[in-house]
């Protein structure tokens, strides 16, 4: 755990995190946070649970302190220590739970495969049309990649669960290991994030990067000009900030850029699950993207925060400007909703099963307690 008095002499209160956050404009600076925090005695137990871990503080101090993290291991430390009520987040948790249950999971290795597409559990179930075009985009370029569906339990290292998701996590890249995978393509920035963090000697890499390194699956051209999104997985990811909007352009969209994007991007609301136990404060950050878009088109390319930011404006994902870019800015994608979208990644788990030609078949049978 970090040493809380050493972070708290270190800040220097500036308030420069605190102008641009609504967590820290309730609590104080980080330094005040720490000073004011104290489990033994009860104090603000929520407090830590309530930061959405998006790093925009670490983008603006000036010390160069990372906050998140902290307000991470205090959740850890919280979980180790005395435990934690879950019980508001039970459907993030039941979510986490099914997506590395044997139903859901599914890994195809064609013969030599050492590269493979990672789709994530979002983008699985609310977009399989563009998920399986996706592959065989992929496909065209890696002959012999295969597709692994599964979580990267995110939801679990966010909310503190430290152990458990080293365990679910460790045996997902222990599997992945022991079949010869070096490279995983992921198009969910935030599993990207994950296994950059924890992944060890298994190289990742964004499929929007290699969309861009190949070429577009269409030469389609638009008009028009939108601005972008960048989700906080990918804050401090230059490359995948290049690659999108040079997508972009090549589709002949103009960029308005935000006032905050790339490394200063605001969270869409759904990091750290806050709003499982503050929803009001959650949607202060959809909101204020609202705001800044000014009614503009945004394009991003985390499933997550599509389904966020659709509630508070125009709102499209990468991969529909890509493979239905008229039908992206009309607005007349279909991307399903919960329940349906546990279906449609049975379904599409089906498909692939049905069609695909792999020499490794398996499922994934994880823990399924808490």
């Amino acid at each position: 755990m970090f040493k809380l008095k050493k972070f708290a002499e270190d800040c220097t209160h500036c308030n420069l995190c605190v102008e641009q956050c609504a967590f820290l404009q309730r609590y104080g600076n980080p330094a005040k946070v720490v000073s004011a925090f104290d489990l033994d005695n009860g104090n603000f137990p929520n407090l830590p649970f309530e930061c959405s871990l998006c790093e925009l503080c670490t983008s603006v101090c000036p010390a160069g302190l990372n906050p998140a993290k902290l307000f991470l291991e205090m959740r850890r430390d919280i979980v180790y220590r005395s435990g934690w009520d879950f019980s508001k987040h039970k459907a993030l948790l039941d979510f986490e739970r099914r997506g590395m249950s044997r139903r859901y999971t599914y890994y195809a290795l064609p013969a030599q495969c050492d590269t493979v597409f990672f789709p994530g559990c979002t983008l699985a179930g609310s977009r399989p049309k563009q998920t399986l075009r996706l592959f065989h985009y992929l496909r065209s370029h890696v002959p012999a990649i295969g597709i692994v569906m599964d979580c990267c339990s995110k939801p679990s290292h966010d909310l503190g669960r430290h152990e458990w998701f080293k365990k679910n996590f460790g045996e997902m890249k222990r599997l992945l290991k022991e079949k010869g995978i070096k490279k995983i393509l992921a198009a969910c920035p935030g599993c990207h994030k994950i296994f950059k963090d924890y992944g060890g000697s298994i190289q990742v890499k964004t499929v929007y990067e290699i969309l861009w390194q190949k070429g577009l699956p269409s030469l389609e051209k638009m008009s028009g000009s939108v601005s972008i999104h960048d989700p906080c997985a990918a804050r401090h990811d230059e490359r995948v900030h290049t690659a999108i909007r040079l997508l972009v352009r090549s589709l002949g969209l103009d960029v308005t850029e935000l006032e905050h994007s790339g490394k200063n991007t605001l969270c869409c609301g759904e990091g750290g699950a806050v709003g499982f136990l503050d929803p009001l404060l959650s949607k202060n950050w959809g909101r204020l993207i609202a705001r800044e878009s000014s009614g503009k088109k945004l394009v991003t390319y985390c499933a997550g925060c599509y389904e966020i930011l659709n509630k508070a404006t125009s709102v499209c994902h990468i991969l529909d400007l890509v493979f239905e870019p008229q039908a992206a800015l009309s607005g007349r994608v279909n991307a399903y909703r919960a329940p349906i979208t546990y279906l449609n990644r049975v379904l599409l788990k089906h498909r692939f099963k049905k069609n695909m030609v792999a020499s490794v078949i398996c499922e994934r049978e994880a823990t399924n307690h808490y």
